[in-house]
């Protein structure tokens, strides 16, 4: 009898690994690899929303403080 090997599921953390690095572009060749085959992509999907909201929010953050320092 053979018996199927279901791919490992990813980590909160390594699906957080593989957004930022996808955000700044260093992911290596085997890392997107192993990624293809633990990432779903609900969790990517998931993931790259809340890491483009934590982005954008800390851009209004920054703005705020830099222009109510100014006045």
């Amino acid at each position: 009898m053979a018996s199927e090997q279901t791919p490992k599921s990813a980590s909160p953390l390594q699906v957080a690994k593989a957004v930022l690095g996808s955000f700044l572009g260093i992911r290596g060749r085997a890392a997107h690899e192993s990624d293809v085959t633990q990432l779903k992509p609900a969790q990517v999907i998931i993931a790259g929303l809340i890491g483009a909201a934590i982005f954008v929010l800390s851009l209004v953050l920054l703005v705020r403080f830099i222009v109510g320092s100014a006045a």
